[in-house]
């Protein structure tokens, strides 16, 4: 059951991971009017403008690791108090 658990948390984690940047995507084309900086797209991407994206995708995806972390742990904590119930 363990072994479930640890799956299910891995796939809720590269789901939220996957619809984070989707949205950090999305944010920053109606922030700047511009696409996001991508690898190979370094002439038309300042440093500026690369470097605060880089820093506002990895905020956003250590807030969903770390709250998809606390989720998961939680589940199982409850998971585990209602079987002893039982």
């Amino acid at each position: 059951m363990q072994l479930l658990f640890k799956l299910l948390g891995t796939a809720v984690s590269i789901g939220a991971g996957l619809l984070g940047s989707k949205l950090v995507n999305a944010g920053w084309e109606k922030a700047t009017g511009n696409k996001p900086p991508q690898k190979g797209d370094d002439a038309e991407a300042s440093l500026r403008g690369a470097l605060a994206f880089a820093i506002i995708s990895a905020t956003v995806s250590a807030a969903i690791q770390v709250l998809t972390s606390r989720g998961t742990q939680r589940a199982i904590a409850k998971f585990n108090k209602t079987r002893d119930m039982v």
